[in-house]
């Protein structure tokens, strides 16, 4: 059972710009939200408060406007009762040729003459709808949206039904956005790119370093996003994207950047790690659309390679709708990584790769020059079109007015921001935060009618940057700050610590130890912020910023035994063993970027209105990690010749400050088989299959009779709350499949969260398919099933079991 406690750019047509002019294009993301927490005027409202009043509507785009113009009834793809591919099949061979190029960048442009207005494709809905892209605008009558926590928080809920109650919410007040004409249909969200490398900045956008939890939550966050409520699967609510495909996961680092950075991956890796959140968003999540990145990949800009766009994307896994490239990607591999000899050379290898839509004006530039060159043909221009039309009809955006649509027209201004929506995002942070340390002796929780006063010390306290928010967000509906949430329920004395987050000097060190020394309870608010993490921006190490190490362990020394709190906001995790080991910290929580709500979550677990039950989605390092392995090298697995340690849990070796899955509760939680599991499984093989009669085959392929008739067996597990407080708990399943093909050292294949009232016992029950579960990938990325000793665990139980033909 899986619980969710509710509390009760338009890009220029013009010629190419000049080298500082595309760079500010392609930083968008990250200025436009620098620019905007800095100078927008928007006032900080406490947990409860309404936002801003609204002003006049706008009108929202969209095609087919029938009752203002009678003439369009007579044209086919205006008629909503055809099915989409006549429709589309109408509308494109209607077209010039300069009006379907109009159609294959993002800032598309109408066609009058039939109809059809401008439509701005760029919007964003990593956590909540962003005004990072060009589509959506807070003005008018919604000036502001739910922030929920950044996606790596949310992660470590390890809570599919909270993904999707997060995506139905995000998706709603998109619609609601696009009514009153502040927002797009197509929301290039979910990031589902593996958080290889603790470094990397956009790590916090991501799921973490798993394949299978980033790849159910990229399938729960983009099927709630997509799917309306008639259950009409062949329309969509609002149109999601998985990005950035693939293997990236560097922005910029030591001189090398993503515009021209070369990821070499093994075909193993490639198959193992970096493709499968892809794979499930497109065979399991049916996603309408996947973006292909910046970088390349073993010699190929991965959006001008026909195997990774046409083979795999449309080939093997059937995307059902269109490919858009991260922004100006086309012209990147162009000015940037040279890649062809001219940009219509460019743009033709892209289209003919399998991109539709460019992020950009790159394609608007140079397809018609390109076609005039014999280089593309209008076949291949037509191809684009059409699944980006289908896109739009799958909508409605040819359906007429949407005000008019029986489901969403209703949806406006009263429909975002609801009482219901920041609920859920502040008990999305409470479910994601992670109780790293709880020294007995002075443990969590707090007793607010206890307190005197309480000593709230640290530049993330009093967070006035909407740093808890991260990147990629919009202008949220209210904000509780760290220092607000606690003042809400008891004295506080506040001392910032350091100017900022940097805390390159701490300028007033004594005054913090003072406050320290005479209050009842210390809670510091540490960690980074977008200064220090975000894209465009990796890390190089991996210690606490600047001088906050001294500043912790200094008022830690003038604590005098009272309980200290060390609260570390952070997208990637910190080599911490200082605090880990530190007698006079007495508790640890990890609390990512968590949202509009994130102060009144941090109280909520810090004073026991909430137990802890997040687990870390990804593995912390020590610093050493960051000193020996370069950011660049893409290998996931171990070298014992050459000490590389490996990445990720599945890989790495060497010591860690926390690992995967660790995470505390204010209570104990007791594992135990309830039924008894087979110790031999035997696979069936074809007549003939070579290893039927060698006794030397250490593995088969995962195909034929082994998997038609592979066996699927029950884990029945009984889990129960040992303690006095009722908490949730995530029973995560493991299996270590035996040492050939350079397998992981262990894998996750499942994971359930259970809330359970104190002394209160329940069954969960886990179905281990042996092909999906159970196989690896081999060295030339085909999937294979060890024959051996296989091992499941949870926690301290395992099962040992052999496979066997």
């Amino acid at each position: 059972m899986q619980l969710i406690h509710l509390i009760s750019f338009k890009k220029s047509t013009m010629a190419a710009p000049p080298k500082p002019i595309k760079l500010l294009m392609i930083y968008f993301p990250v200025l436009i939200q620098l620019i905007f927490l800095s100078y927008y005027p928007r006032p900080v409202f406490s947990d409860g408060n309404t936002p801003p009043a609204p002003a006049p509507a706008p009108a929202p785009a969209f095609a087919c406007d029938v009752t203002n113009n009678p003439g369009l009834k007579s044209l086919s793809f205006c008629n909503s009762s055809l099915d989409i591919e006549t429709r589309v099949a109408d509308l494109v061979n209607k077209l010039t040729l300069k009006e379907k190029i109009g159609w294959v960048i993002s800032g598309a442009q109408g066609v009058p003459r039939l109809g059809i207005p401008n439509y701005e494709w760029w919007s964003e809905a990593l956590h909540g709808v962003s005004n990072t892209g060009f589509g959506v605008k807070f003005s008018g009558p919604i000036p502001a949206a739910t922030s929920f926590p950044q996606v790596i928080l949310t992660a470590a809920s390890f809570n599919l039904s909270l993904f999707q109650a997060i995506g139905k919410a995000v998706s709603t007040e998109a619609r609601a956005m696009h009514n009153v004409g502040a927002a797009g249909l197509t929301f290039w969200s979910p990031n589902v790119n593996i958080f290889r490398d603790p470094r990397w900045g956009r790590g916090q956008e991501t799921p973490g370093e798993d394949p299978l939890l980033s790849a159910q939550y990229g399938v729960a966050y983009v099927r709630a996003l997509q799917q309306r409520d008639d259950g009409d699967s062949t329309r969509l609510k609002v149109a999601a994207c998985c990005k950035h495909y693939t293997a990236y996961d560097l922005d910029h680092w030591k001189g090398f950047d993503r515009f021209t950075f070369d990821a070499q991956v093994s075909q193993q890796d490639l198959d193992d790690t970096y493709q499968p959140p892809f794979k499930s968003c497109v065979v399991d999540g049916n996603v309408a659309s996947v973006m292909c990145s910046y970088n390349q990949v073993n010699g190929k800009p991965t959006c001008g390679n026909p195997d990774l766009l046409n083979g795999v994307i449309r080939g093997q896994w059937k995307l059902n709708g269109y490919i858009v490239s991260d922004c100006d990607s086309v012209q990147v591999l162009f000015d940037d990584q040279h890649y062809t000899k001219t940009p219509e050379e460019a743009a033709a290898l892209a289209v003919n790769s399998g991109l539709d839509l460019d992020c950009g004006s790159f394609l608007i530039q140079h397809v018609e020059a390109a076609s005039n060159l014999g280089l593309i043909n209008e076949t291949s221009i037509n191809r684009a079109i059409s699944n980006n039309f289908a896109t739009m009809m799958r909508l409605g955006f040819f359906d007429g007015n949407p005000k008019h649509d029986h489901l969403y027209g209703n949806l406006g201004p009263k429909d975002v921001c609801t009482d219901e929506n920041r609920h859920l995002a502040r008990e999305a942070a409470r479910q994601g935060i992670v109780l790293l340390k709880n020294d007995l002796r002075n443990s969590l929780p707090l007793s607010p009618s206890s307190l005197k006063s309480l000593a709230v010390i640290g530049p993330n306290a009093n967070d006035t940057t909407f740093n808890m928010i991260g990147n990629y967000a919009g202008v949220p509906c209210g904000y509780t700050t760290p220092l607000k949430g606690l003042a809400a329920l008891v004295p506080v004395v506040y001392h910032p610590g350091c100017s900022n987050v940097a805390c390159e000097e701490i300028p007033d060190i004594q005054k913090a130890r003072e406050i320290a020394s005479s209050a009842d309870a210390i809670v510091l608010f540490m960690g980074s912020s977008q200064s220090i993490e975000a894209e465009g921006l990796d890390r190089v190490n991996i210690t606490m910023p600047g001088q906050q190490e001294d500043l912790i362990s200094q008022v830690a020394e003038s604590s005098n035994g009272r309980p200290l709190i060390l609260v570390v906001m952070s997208g990637g995790g910190m080599d911490i063993r200082f605090a880990q080991q530190h007698p006079n910290i007495s508790a640890i929580l990890w609390v990512g970027f968590p949202g509009e709500a994130g102060g009144a979550a941090i109280a909520d677990i810090i004073f026991g209105f909430h137990n802890p039950s997040g687990l870390l989605p990804m593995t912390w390092y020590p610093q050493s990690y960051a000193e020996k392995v370069n950011m660049t090298d893409m290998k996931m697995r171990p070298n014992s010749r050459t000490g590389y340690p490996g990445r990720t849990y599945r890989f790495y070796t060497g010591p860690t400050i926390y690992p995967f899955g660790h995470g505390l509760s204010y209570s104990g939680f007791k594992h135990r088989l309830v039924e008894s599991l087979p110790t031999v499984m035997v696979l069936d093989i074809e007549e003939g299959h070579p290893c039927g009669s060698s006794y030397g085959c250490k593995s088969i392929e995962a195909v034929g009779s082994a998997c038609k008739n592979s066996s699927v067996f029950a884990v029945r597990l009984g889990v129960e709350n040992m303690g006095d407080l009722a908490g949730s708990h995530t029973v995560l399943v493991f299996s270590r499949p035996p040492r050939v093909h350079n397998a992981p050292r262990k894998q996750l294949v499942g994971f359930q969260k259970v809330h359970l009232r104190p002394k209160e016992k329940e069954v969960l029950g886990f179905d281990i398919d042996v092909c999906r579960d159970l196989s690896v990938v081999d060295e030339l990325g085909t999937r294979k099933l060890a024959l051996g000793k296989h091992v499941l665990h949870v926690g301290s139980l395992k099962h040992y079991f052999n496979l066997t033909l």
